[in-house]
Order: structure tokens, then C-alpha cells, then sequence
């Protein structure tokens, strides 16, 4: 029996049994029409997560073209994360509650639109509206594929499958600035949703004919007060780390009041808490909008858990890693970006290998070794200096991208992989959300040390490089101690016992 059955007691377990027999009797036969839809979904997704990375090097551009301060171009980026906070949460529902085929049209139809309307705003607020419309689409598609994947794909095959899904989340966040800083080079800031538009069209146009509608609809009521309470829940949290990690390493936190800070922090924190309460009074009646009965299973829990940590740190050390690059060594935009995408292209090439690695021995042999390997590189890092060589921050970085391809893959896998398949609609949710707020802690927790670090190093009389590079020393520290918490957690995940079943899907 499954380790999510086991946890449960007899009774529960065998009620367990018969839901899971269900809902395994509903699902698709594996073939090529639902592999066919797999990859439509990874390629789509793949073009809305490379959106989500182009704008943090058109700042500057932005400010002299449009003729707005730093801050306000931040929002740019504040606003699509803000719009992914609250839409991804509601995603449960509507995987449950629509077909396949209409979500995957409306949310690339959102994507192309707010694409379009990006490309031809005739100022910051039209371009702010447009960024909401396509985070709106962003939000849909990863926990689409991801329940997708889970509903149509053989237990035994779904590592391999998972680890194509790194593809998405490691290439594309990787090659998107470097794109953006090339487009930038010769062309205006337009051209990055120009580029980008016929890429999502054709998408959307290939998805309405190709994509098979793999999942049973259920006619499920929404709860209105459930998605007010998401909304400022998330909403509030990931709005205010953003203002205390400041979205361009630290320059644009200092217009907002401190007291704003913890006010938005603190509704997104009772949001959660009443979100949370109201959750646990629906689900009783199977009217959850975020099921909350993901976290009976152990492996779940555990999985969910390190992604929160390596998350955090991962978008920590994205943060201070250009901003080291670029204020302590020097190096401009471009440099930066061509310095960092070594990293996310080998993170995301080696996603079907892990896979298949995790496949065949589970996730213990490859999650213990490369948390233990991703601490060392962190542990590294906080000895970085002036003087620390480029070519010693690029190994840093390849290595500790290999390090995070052995462990998000199998991680994925293992956390899904272990909740009843009524849920996996919820578990995909609960993942993005969590993944949403972990960035928006690993950045402010990142930013906030930097600052006070360096803030301490000036007052000891450092130069201004001197007290920066003291400063991203303080921030690496934090990643380091933040690992050993990984480490231990590799000890504790479980291959789901389901994944030695089930025959492969096709190629």
C-alpha cells in the first residue's frame, strides 16, 4: 500500500482505496495523444516562465523611455508576482472544475493578450495592466502541467517526465535576462513582447487543435470568502516581503515606510491564518478551494518543506549573485547574465537524466549527496571578496545549479507522487503558492542582511565596495545556515510506493 495510506488509520485507509480505485478508473489510457499534450503544456510553459524573467534588465530602459523613477519600474515585477500570488492558489479549483482543453485556451489567450497590449502600451500604466493580464495566464499554466502530468503519466515514468519540467523552470528563468540584455542591445524594450508574442500565439493556436482534455470536470461551487481570504493572504505576504527585500537589490526598498512594510506583512500573515481555518472547515465537505489534506501525507510534507527552503535560497542567491557580480566585480548587465546562464542551462539539461535517475533508485542516492554539495557551494560563497575571481563565481554557480537539478526533480516527484490522485489538482496549487512566497522570503531575507551587513561595514570604516562585498558575504551566510535544514530533510524523503507500478507512457 502507498506510504499516504499507511499513515492513515484502517478505516481511512480503506475508504482511501476505494477513492483512489475511482478516480484511477476515470483517468486516461497512457498513449501519444496524452504525451502529444504533455509536451504542448511544457512548451507553453516554458514561454510564460521565460516572460517572467525579460523585465528586470529593461528597468533602466523603462525609466528614461517612459519617464518614470526606479521604483515605479519595479513594479513591473512586483505586480506579476502579486497577480501570480493570488491566481495560483485558486488554480485547485479550476483544474477540477473546467476541462483541460478551455483552461490551457483562456490562459494563453490571457498570456497573448496582456503580450500584445505590453508591446503596444502608450505608457507605464497600460504596460502595469498588461503585466497583471499576463501573470493572470503565467498562474494557470504551471499547475496545469503539473496535474496534467500526474493524471495521465505511468507511476513508474514520472521522473522522467518531472525532470522535463525543470527544463521549464531552469532554462527559461535562465535565458531569459540574457535574451532581454541582447534584444536591449540594439532594440527598444518593446521588442522583449514583440520576440515573445508569435511564440505564444502559435502555442495557443496549436493547443486549441491539439490538447485533449485529460481530466474528469466535477461541477464544484466556488467559496467566495475563500478567495478574498487568499487574496490578502498571499497577496499581503508576498506585497510586503517584496517592499523589505526591494526588487532591485535594495535600491527601491527605501521608499516605503517601514511601518507600510510590516502592516502588509501582517494582513498577508492573518490572511493566511484565517485562510488556513476556513479550509479546514470546508474540506469536510469536499468544498475546499485549497485542500488541505495534502499534508496527512509525511512525504508530502517533508518534500514540500526542502522545495520552501531550496526555493528561498535559490531566489536569494539570484538576487545577490548579479548584484555581487555587477557592484563588487564590476561586471555590466550583459557580462552578468552571459556569466550566470551556464548554470541554468546545465540545471535544466540534466532534469530527464535525474529523472530517469530517480526512476530507478529513487530519491535518497541523489537528494543526499547534492544537498551536501549545494551547502558546500553556499559555504564557499560567503568567502567572496573584491579580489574573488569570475571564473571561481561561474564553477560556483555551475556546481550549485548541478546540485539543485538532483534535488528539484526528484522532490517534485516525490511530493506529488505521494498524495491520493483526487488531490493532485490541490498539491500542484499548493506547490506554486509555496514556491511564490518562499522567493519572496529568500529575497527580502537575502536583501535585509545584505543591507545591515553592509550598513555595519561602512560604519567600521569599509569602503563603499569593501562594505558590499561584506554586506553579500552576511546574505551567502544565510543561504549556508539554510542548508544544513536541506541536508537533513534528504534523509527523510521517501520514493511514493505507487511509482514502482503502472506501464510506460510513449515517447
Amino acid at each position: 500500500m502507498t506510504e499516504r495510506l499507511a499513515e492513515t488509520s484502517p478505516d481511512t485507509a480503506s475508504n482511501a482505496v476505494v477513492e483512489d480505485a475511482a478516480v484511477r478508473a476515470h483517468q486516461p489510457a497512457h498513449g501519444a495523444s496524452n504525451t502529444r499534450v504533455i509536451w504542448l503544456l511544457l512548451a507553453a510553459t516554458f514561454v510564460v516562465f521565460l516572460n517572467e524573467t525579460i523585465m528586470g534588465v529593461a528597468v533602466p530602459h523603462l525609466v528614461d523611455d517612459l519617464g518614470i523613477t526606479v521604483t515605479a519600474a519595479q513594479w513591473l515585477t512586483t505586480a506579476f508576482m502579486l497577480t501570480m500570488a493570488v491566481v495560483i492558489p485558486i488554480t485547485g479549483f479550476l483544474i477540477q472544475r473546467f476541462p483541460t482543453k478551455p483552461l490551457f485556451v483562456t490562459a494563453m489567450t490571457l498570456f497573448s493578450a496582456g503580450t500584445l497590449l505590453a508591446a503596444l502600451a502608450p505608457g507605464f500604466e497600460v504596460l502595469l495592466t498588461a503585466r497583471v493580464v499576463q501573470a493572470s495566464g503565467t498562474a494557470i499554466m504551471m499547475p496545469l502541467l503539473m496535474t496534467t502530468l500526474m493524471t495521465v503519466v505511468a507511476p513508474s515514468d514520472r521522473g522522467r517526465f518531472m525532470g522535463r519540467v525543470s527544463i521549464v523552470m531552469s532554462v527559461a528563468p535562465a535565458v531569459g535576462p540574457t535574451i532581454s540584455g541582447l534584444v536591449l542591445e540594439t532594440l527598444s524594450w518593446r521588442y522583449l513582447f514583440w520576440i515573445v508574442l508569435p511564440i505564444a500565439l502559435v502555442m495557443l493556436v496549436i493547443g486549441a487543435r491539439k490538447v485533449e482534455t485529460v481530466n474528469e470536470p466535477r461541477k464544484l461551487r466556488i467559496d467566495l470568502l475563500s478567495v478574498v481570504l487568499s487574496a490578502f493572504g498571499f497577496g499581503g505576504l508576498v506585497y510586503g516581503l517584496s517592499l523589505l527585500g526591494g526588487e532591485s537589490g535594495g535600491d527601491s526598498g527605501g521608499a516605503t515606510p517601514a511601518w507600510a512594510v510590516w502592516v502588509a506583512v501582517g494582513v498577508g500573515v492573518v490572511g493566511i491564518a484565517c485562510f488556513v481555518g476556513r479550509q479546514l472547515l470546508l474540506q469536510r465537505e469536499d468544498r475546499a478551494l485549497l485542500d488541505l489534506r495534502t499534508f496527512t501525507s509525511r512525504n508530502f510534507t517533508i518534500s514540500i518543506g526542502m522545495m520552501v527552503v531550496l526555493m528561498a535560497t535559490l531566489f536569494g542567491t539570484l538576487i545577490v549573485l548579479p548584484f555581487y557580480l555587477q557592484r563588487v566585480l564590476l561586471l555590466d548587465p550583459l557580462a552578468t547574465g552571459l556569466l550566470l546562464l551556464p548554470g541554468g542551462l546545465v540545471m535544466g539539461l540534466l532534469g530527464p537524466t535525474v529523472g530517469r535517475l530517480f526512476d530507478r533508485f529513487g530519491p535518497t542516492p541523489l537528494l543526499v549527496p547534492a544537498s551536501i554539495v549545494l551547502s558546500g557551494v553556499l559555504w564557499w560563497l560567503t568567502t567572496v571578496g573584491e579580489t574573488t575571481s569570475v571564473w571561481f563565481v561561474l564553477a560556483a554557480h555551475v556546481v550549485m545549479s548541478i546540485a539543485l537539478a538532483f534535488m528539484f526533480t526528484p522532490l517534485f516527484t516525490s511530493a506529488l507522487g505521494s498524495v491520493e490522485p483526487r488531490f493532485y489538482s490541490h498539491g500542484s496549487a499548493i506547490l506554486g503558492t509555496l514556491q511564490q512566497v518562499a522567493g519572496a522570503v529568500g529575497t527580502a531575507l537575502f536583501i535585509s542582511v545584505l543591507a545591515v551587513r553592509e550598513a555595519a561595514a561602512s560604519t567600521a570604516g569599509a569602503g563603499e565596495i569593501a562594505a558590499q562585498a561584506a554586506g553579500i558575504r552576511g546574505a551567502f551566510l544565510v543561504g549556508a545556515i539554510l542548508s544544513i535544514g536541506a541536508i537533513v530533510g534528504a534523509l527523510f524523503v521517501r520514493k511514493p510506493a505507487d511509482m514502482a507500478e503502472g506501464a510506460p507512457i510513449g515517447h
